[in-house]
């Protein structure tokens, strides 16, 4: 939209604005590539795609400068893909729909993309700038950050030149990030043998939705309900009082995302029909006011469906909803040196229960690789009782945090300069890549900032425009000033 572009600074937003115009979910990265090695070769500067499916680019030093320390600038190209029940966007064809509501830039009915689609566009920004003033530089743009940072995991040693690595993921303008989470993927299945439902038996598709879902590290603190385990309070008392029987389950579509929508398909006999109801608005009401002042849109009600012809046997049933009630959700520990940041959480991120297939996965953060052990082994003990199969993926470590970083010191002075005020060191329960590169480049000395933004991973995610200009300013002041090799 010209509007956006119009925004300044217009180097930033007239990139980010090309960026909403190429798809780029996370696993379906081929245009975003192209994209990006197009670019390269326009403004003339070096550009490859490395084995890994990520995109490197090389600027030479500004003249005279040859002799300071490597910059890397460092995002990934991806997106969470999220839209509302009632978009009817395609990720993998469509562009993001962005327009200006005030002081933030938003997208119709999707997630914007500026997680992280506004450190993609600042890099694009240095490259391009043919007065910016640095040393040399690379960017390393990285391949579905969002689905188990692969492109970061599968990065080679010795690619890379730099002695600093600027990462742009961060998402609150002024605190610059030192630390970050370590996480898990962990995924419980399990095969069973449907049984036939009762013919004389009604059948009711129960949705909840409307939650705000979120971020399952920035936002897991918040006390954002999470559907699937909203979900399965009601289920379980709908089995015992009304005697239903579980058909189907689907909540949740991104391990990485709190879930703000789960739907069941239940049978009960056809005169228990009205009491689920009544169950139904009961806990609509027992929801509603447990969580006033932090979700304001919670809808849950049933339709009554053709009755499905097989359905879950009672005892797999049982044992399913008893490990989704028990299993951890949500914070289990702060950080005893640092009280206000989480250490360590888990996210019962999706369910999928139908034709004879359970599903469950689970994304574990901690900042301490025991804690991460410790609650990997807790949702383990929980979905093995339950008779199910459990796989652990995608493990990365913590970023320790290094107070004593030059990088750090010389961002301070500079924010403080420039804008009259102090900035913030933070460790983040988010989990950022900059912990797997320093597994590769132990050399390097990292931070992680950006402008303001909220609810990523959610369809109201949302970029502070006043942010993305001091933003730019200090992103220029730097490189100017990176220290001699």
């Amino acid at each position: 939209m010209s509007e956006i572009k119009n925004l300044k600074p217009e180097c930033i937003w007239r990139n980010f604005d090309a960026l909403t115009q190429v798809p780029r979910p996370s696993g379906h990265l081929e245009k975003i590539q192209q994209f990006l090695l197009d670019f390269a070769q326009r403004i003339g500067v070096e550009a490859f795609k490395d084995d890994a499916e990520n995109i490197i680019m090389r600027k030479p030093a500004t003249p005279g400068m040859e002799n300071r320390k490597g910059v890397i600038l460092q995002a990934h190209m991806d997106m969470v893909p999220q839209k509302t029940p009632e978009s009817t966007h395609n990720f993998e064809t469509d562009p993001i729909q962005i327009w200006i509501d005030g002081d933030w830039v938003k997208a119709k009915d999707t997630t914007l993309g500026a997680d992280n689609g506004l450190g993609v566009a600042a890099i694009m920004a240095v490259l391009e700038d043919k007065n910016l003033k640095h040393g040399p530089i690379e960017a390393l743009i990285t391949a579905d950050e969002e689905t188990g940072m692969f492109g970061a995991n599968a990065l080679k040693g010795g690619i890379l030149n730099g002695d600093i690595l600027l990462n742009l993921d961060s998402e609150t303008w002024g605190k610059f990030v030192i630390g970050s989470a370590g996480g898990i993927d962990i995924t419980a299945t399990l095969d069973y043998k449907e049984v036939e439902t009762d013919k004389e038996d009604a059948a009711l598709k129960v949705t909840l939705k409307g939650l705000k879902g979120g971020h399952s590290g920035l936002e897991i603190n918040e006390g954002r309900g999470n559907a699937n385990k909203l979900m399965v309070r009601f289920v379980r008392e709908a089995i015992a009082e009304c005697e239903a029987r579980l058909a189907t389950w689907q909540g949740g579509n991104m391990r990485n995302a709190i879930p703000f929508k789960a739907e069941t398909v239940l049978t009960m006999p056809k005169e228990n029909v009205q009491a689920v109801k009544e169950l139904i608005e009961s806990f609509k009401e027992e929801f509603t006011d447990q969580f006033k002042g932090i979700e304001s849109g919670i809808e849950f009600y049933a339709e009554e469906v053709p009755t499905p012809a097989m359905q879950v046997p009672v005892e797999i049933q049982d044992n399913l909803i008893n490990a989704i009630y028990g299993c951890h959700n949500g914070v289990l520990r702060m950080i005893p040196a640092y009280p206000a940041v989480v250490e360590t959480s888990s996210n019962l991120a999706i369910i999928n229960i139908e034709g004879g297939k359970v599903g469950i996965k689970i994304l574990a953060r901690s900042a301490r690789e025991d804690m991460k052990e410790y609650i990997t082994k807790t949702l383990e003990s929980c979905f093995s009782m339950a008779g199910m199969k459990i796989e652990t993926s995608g493990s990365y470590c913590g970023w320790d945090p290094n107070p004593d970083s030059e990088l750090l010191h010389l961002l301070l002075k500079e924010y403080k300069e420039l804008f009259n005020e102090d900035g913030i060191i933070q460790v983040d329960h988010a989990g950022l890549e900059c912990s797997i590169i320093l597994g590769k480049y132990p050399h390097l000395d990292v931070v992680s900032l950006g402008p303001t933004m909220k609810s990523p991973h959610t369809t109201i995610e949302r970029a502070y425009i006043p942010t993305v200009d001091p933003f730019w300013t200090l992103l220029k002041k730097t490189l100017e000033d990176i220290p001699v090799k």
